[in-house]
Parts: structure tokens; sequence; C-alpha cells
């Protein structure tokens, strides 16, 4: 997965408190991040460790990327 701004090589808390869309989209593909207390996976591997197939991990790199493309 290849995020833009290295995205994908932080922690993933950090990456939802700094944008909650990004959250938004991994819940909307039933990656249950927003209520996670630890948050330290990163989120390149957050994607990968669900299993969601190359089409659905290829959308949500689509979505995540098109959203920081928007800032």
């Amino acid at each position: 997965m290849k995020l833009h701004n290295d995205m994908g090589n932080r922690p993933i808390k950090e990456v939802i408190e700094a944008h909650p869309k990004i959250g938004e989209i991994l819940n909307k593909y039933e990656i249950g991040c927003l209520a996670c207390t630890i948050g330290t996976c990163f989120l390149k591997d957050v994607v990968a460790v669900h299993v969601l197939g190359d089409a659905v991990e290829a959308l949500i790199e689509k979505e995540i990327n098109a959203y920081l493309e928007s800032l």
C-alpha cells in the first residue's frame, strides 16, 4: 500500500487523530480502528492484516490518497 506523505508508516492512532476522515474510510470497510485504544499499528499494516484482498486494499488506498490530495 503506497500512501501519500508516507502516511502508511505512521501509527494508526496518530493518523486518525490528525485525519478523522481516514478513520471513517477504514470503518466503512469494517476495519475497527476507531474503537482501538492502543493504536500503535502502522496504517499500512492495519489494512494488510485484515486480508481483504488486493481489490479492496486498492480501493482503500485510492480513497485515502484521494482524501490526502484534497487537503
